[in-house]
């Protein structure tokens, strides 16, 4: 009980997103400053900050005046506001429970081949894109290497036994076994060895 009273006490609650706050500005300008390949001592220089300064606040590990902000923020050529820019952003979390995830069909799906969606995230920050799927196959039928989409996909073989094709190339594929691949060459399951196979498949893409 006591450990639940202190993690709602206002005074903690009111140091922890102050702390929060001095690391997402942090994380900003070391970035605007590794962006316009600067470095520390050069910050420094046209800032006339001290480099001890500027590492605590790379760091998060003091609290800049706002005069200090519009300072580095003239000497990085960014708005004042960029410095705040993700400190507020939604951060997401998907948790999928075992026997919960969504059974879909994707363009393609054939007899004998089931995708289970693990989870999905919107618009993030990060501007990338990622699909989970378990893919289950359980029959002999409908074997086709004509799967073509945008980004990079990485399978990872949890059973049985697959000759998966990638472009003009064939994996044998057994428990354990990865592959990465560019998914805007055609691929799929070529020949099932051993059933039921069962794979993660991550597809990774842009926004």
């Amino acid at each position: 009980m006591r450990r639940a009273a202190l993690s709602q006490d206002p005074h903690k609650l009111r140091e922890q997103a102050e702390k929060n706050l001095e690391l997402a500005i942090g994380r900003e300008v070391r970035a605007f400053r590794h962006q316009q390949a600067m470095t520390v001592a050069e910050l420094a220089n046209r800032t006339g900050l001290s480099m001890g300064m500027l590492s605590k606040i790379e760091n998060g590990n003091t609290s800049a005046s706002l005069t200090t902000l519009q300072t580095l923020a003239n000497a990085l050529s960014v708005p004042l506001t960029a410095f705040f820019r993700r400190y507020e952003e939604n951060r997401e979390a998907v948790h999928v429970k075992s026997g919960e995830a969504v059974e879909i069909e994707r363009a393609g799906t054939r007899a004998g081949h089931q995708y289970n969606l693990l989870g999905h995230l919107g618009s993030n920050a990060s501007g990338v894109m990622m699909e989970p799927y378990l893919i289950t196959l359980t029959t002999a039928s409908d074997i086709f290497p004509t799967f073509q989409h945008e980004g990079i996909e990485i399978l990872y073989m949890l059973e049985g036994e697959v000759l998966y094709r990638h472009g003009e190339s064939r994996h044998h594929l057994r428990p354990g076994d990865s592959l990465m691949f560019d998914a805007d060459a055609p691929h799929g399951p070529d020949e099932l060895i051993a059933l039921p196979a069962r794979f993660l498949s991550i597809i990774c893409y842009l926004q």
